[in-house]
Protein backbone atom coordinates (compact mmCIF):
# COMPACT_ATOMS: atom_id res chain seq x y z
CA UNK A 1 0.00 0.00 0.00
CA UNK A 2 1.25 3.61 -0.74
CA UNK A 3 2.25 5.86 1.45
CA UNK A 4 1.63 8.55 -0.26
CA UNK A 5 -1.46 10.51 0.04
CA UNK A 6 -1.83 13.62 -2.39
CA UNK A 7 -4.90 14.56 -2.53
CA UNK A 8 -5.81 15.66 -6.15
CA UNK A 9 -8.96 17.03 -5.65
CA UNK A 10 -11.24 17.93 -2.43
CA UNK A 11 -14.55 16.43 -1.73
CA UNK A 12 -17.32 19.10 -2.48
CA UNK A 13 -15.27 21.24 -4.77
CA UNK A 14 -15.80 21.16 -8.29
CA UNK A 15 -12.84 21.99 -10.77
CA UNK A 16 -12.97 23.58 -14.33
CA UNK A 17 -14.12 20.73 -16.82
CA UNK A 18 -13.59 19.95 -20.30
CA UNK A 19 -17.56 20.19 -21.27
CA UNK A 20 -16.96 24.36 -20.79
CA UNK A 21 -19.90 24.03 -18.42
CA UNK A 22 -19.39 27.27 -16.28
CA UNK A 23 -17.95 26.62 -13.26
CA UNK A 24 -21.40 28.58 -10.78
CA UNK A 25 -23.26 26.01 -12.93
CA UNK A 26 -21.36 23.00 -12.63
CA UNK A 27 -21.44 23.67 -8.99
CA UNK A 28 -25.14 23.83 -8.88
CA UNK A 29 -25.50 20.75 -10.68
CA UNK A 30 -23.02 18.35 -9.13
CA UNK A 31 -25.11 19.70 -6.02
CA UNK A 32 -27.97 18.14 -7.29
CA UNK A 33 -26.03 15.39 -8.59
CA UNK A 34 -24.57 14.16 -5.15
CA UNK A 35 -28.20 14.68 -3.82
CA UNK A 36 -29.87 12.17 -6.51
CA UNK A 37 -26.52 9.47 -6.02
CA UNK A 38 -27.01 9.89 -2.23
CA UNK A 39 -31.08 9.30 -2.99
CA UNK A 40 -29.92 6.35 -5.20
CA UNK A 41 -27.80 4.84 -2.63
CA UNK A 42 -30.32 4.95 0.66
CA UNK A 43 -32.76 3.25 -2.15
CA UNK A 44 -30.52 0.35 -3.17
CA UNK A 45 -29.33 0.43 0.62
CA UNK A 46 -32.99 -0.64 1.21
CA UNK A 47 -33.99 -2.86 -1.59
CA UNK A 48 -31.17 -4.44 -0.98
CA UNK A 49 -32.00 -5.43 2.75
CA UNK A 50 -35.70 -6.12 1.74
CA UNK A 51 -34.37 -8.80 -1.13
CA UNK A 52 -32.68 -10.37 1.97
CA UNK A 53 -35.66 -10.53 4.10
CA UNK A 54 -38.88 -11.52 2.11
CA UNK A 55 -40.81 -14.29 2.73
CA UNK A 56 -43.96 -15.54 1.68
CA UNK A 57 -45.74 -17.45 -0.38
CA UNK A 58 -43.95 -14.70 -3.23
CA UNK A 59 -40.92 -14.72 -2.18
CA UNK A 60 -38.99 -16.48 -5.33
CA UNK A 61 -40.80 -13.80 -7.23
CA UNK A 62 -40.58 -10.57 -4.72
CA UNK A 63 -36.75 -11.82 -4.22
CA UNK A 64 -36.06 -11.37 -8.19
CA UNK A 65 -37.95 -8.42 -8.91
CA UNK A 66 -35.84 -6.62 -5.75
CA UNK A 67 -32.79 -7.89 -7.01
CA UNK A 68 -33.91 -6.18 -10.28
CA UNK A 69 -34.81 -3.10 -8.54
CA UNK A 70 -31.26 -2.66 -6.68
CA UNK A 71 -29.45 -2.99 -9.66
CA UNK A 72 -31.42 -0.39 -11.58
CA UNK A 73 -30.54 1.60 -8.12
CA UNK A 74 -26.98 1.11 -8.41
CA UNK A 75 -26.96 1.65 -11.82
CA UNK A 76 -28.66 5.09 -11.83
CA UNK A 77 -26.29 6.06 -9.17
CA UNK A 78 -22.88 5.04 -10.99
CA UNK A 79 -24.21 7.14 -14.26
CA UNK A 80 -24.80 9.95 -11.91
CA UNK A 81 -21.50 9.66 -10.07
CA UNK A 82 -19.74 9.68 -13.26
CA UNK A 83 -21.55 12.67 -14.83
CA UNK A 84 -20.88 14.54 -11.52
CA UNK A 85 -16.76 13.50 -12.13
CA UNK A 86 -17.49 14.62 -15.69
CA UNK A 87 -18.45 18.40 -14.96
CA UNK A 88 -15.52 18.78 -12.28
CA UNK A 89 -17.25 17.67 -9.25
CA UNK A 90 -16.19 14.89 -6.82
CA UNK A 91 -19.11 11.86 -6.16
CA UNK A 92 -20.56 11.62 -2.60
CA UNK A 93 -19.43 8.12 -2.14
CA UNK A 94 -18.79 7.52 1.85
CA UNK A 95 -21.93 5.87 2.99
CA UNK A 96 -22.47 8.32 6.29
CA UNK A 97 -21.86 10.82 3.76
CA UNK A 98 -24.50 9.31 1.29
CA UNK A 99 -27.01 9.24 4.32
CA UNK A 100 -26.40 13.04 5.45
CA UNK A 101 -26.53 14.46 1.95
CA UNK A 102 -30.11 11.98 1.14
CA UNK A 103 -33.08 14.03 1.30
CA UNK A 104 -35.01 10.11 1.15
CA UNK A 105 -34.67 7.98 4.99
CA UNK A 106 -33.48 4.23 5.43
CA UNK A 107 -36.61 3.07 7.16
CA UNK A 108 -34.02 1.39 9.54
CA UNK A 109 -32.79 -2.18 10.15
CA UNK A 110 -35.76 -3.98 11.57
CA UNK A 111 -37.85 -6.36 9.60
CA UNK A 112 -41.17 -5.73 8.12
CA UNK A 113 -44.40 -7.72 6.42
CA UNK A 114 -43.91 -7.53 2.48
CA UNK A 115 -46.78 -5.19 2.02
CA UNK A 116 -45.54 -2.64 4.50
CA UNK A 117 -42.12 -2.96 3.14
CA UNK A 118 -42.82 -2.59 -0.62
CA UNK A 119 -45.45 0.33 1.40
CA UNK A 120 -41.62 2.24 2.42
CA UNK A 121 -40.13 1.70 -1.12
CA UNK A 122 -42.95 3.16 -3.20
CA UNK A 123 -42.60 6.43 -0.90
CA UNK A 124 -38.92 6.51 -1.47
CA UNK A 125 -39.33 6.07 -5.11
CA UNK A 126 -41.80 8.88 -5.15
CA UNK A 127 -39.72 11.10 -3.66
CA UNK A 128 -37.11 10.71 -5.48
CA UNK A 129 -39.31 11.06 -8.84
CA UNK A 130 -39.96 14.18 -7.51
CA UNK A 131 -36.65 15.00 -6.82
CA UNK A 132 -34.61 13.97 -9.74
CA UNK A 133 -37.75 15.92 -11.85
CA UNK A 134 -36.10 18.86 -10.06
CA UNK A 135 -32.84 18.21 -10.70
CA UNK A 136 -33.58 17.68 -14.26
CA UNK A 137 -35.34 21.40 -14.07
CA UNK A 138 -32.50 22.50 -12.86
CA UNK A 139 -30.08 21.40 -15.01
CA UNK A 140 -32.21 22.61 -18.72
CA UNK A 141 -32.46 26.13 -16.90
CA UNK A 142 -28.74 25.99 -16.51
CA UNK A 143 -27.82 25.04 -20.15
CA UNK A 144 -26.89 21.23 -19.12
CA UNK A 145 -28.67 19.51 -21.79
CA UNK A 146 -26.57 16.47 -21.04
CA UNK A 147 -26.97 16.12 -17.61
CA UNK A 148 -31.08 16.80 -18.19
CA UNK A 149 -30.78 13.76 -20.42
CA UNK A 150 -28.75 11.43 -18.32
CA UNK A 151 -31.13 11.84 -15.54
CA UNK A 152 -34.39 11.62 -17.76
CA UNK A 153 -32.80 8.83 -18.54
CA UNK A 154 -32.14 7.42 -15.29
CA UNK A 155 -35.61 8.66 -14.28
CA UNK A 156 -37.65 6.11 -17.00
CA UNK A 157 -36.53 3.45 -15.08
CA UNK A 158 -37.18 4.72 -11.78
CA UNK A 159 -40.82 5.35 -12.57
CA UNK A 160 -40.90 2.00 -14.22
CA UNK A 161 -39.44 0.44 -11.04
CA UNK A 162 -42.25 2.59 -8.81
CA UNK A 163 -44.99 1.17 -10.62
CA UNK A 164 -43.80 -2.45 -11.06
CA UNK A 165 -43.89 -1.89 -6.53
CA UNK A 166 -47.43 -0.55 -7.06
CA UNK A 167 -48.50 -3.38 -9.02
CA UNK A 168 -47.13 -5.71 -6.40
CA UNK A 169 -49.33 -3.93 -3.66
CA UNK A 170 -53.04 -3.90 -5.44
CA UNK A 171 -55.29 -5.93 -3.81
CA UNK A 172 -55.92 -8.41 -6.29
CA UNK A 173 -53.89 -11.72 -5.83
CA UNK A 174 -53.58 -15.37 -7.07
CA UNK A 175 -52.51 -16.42 -3.08
CA UNK A 176 -55.61 -17.75 -1.24
CA UNK A 177 -55.54 -16.65 2.81
CA UNK A 178 -55.94 -19.67 5.01
CA UNK A 179 -59.19 -19.42 6.75
CA UNK A 180 -58.75 -18.87 10.85
CA UNK A 181 -61.05 -21.17 13.03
Amino acid sequence: MSTQKTVRQQADTVEENSLRLEQDKAEQIVDALNTELANAYVLYHQLKKHHWVVEGAEFLDLHLFLEEAYEHAEEGADAIAERAQAIGGVPVSGPANQEARATVEFEGEDVYDVRTMFENDLEMYGDIIESMRDSIELAENLGDHATAEILRQILVDVEEDAHHFEHYLEDDTLVLEEATH
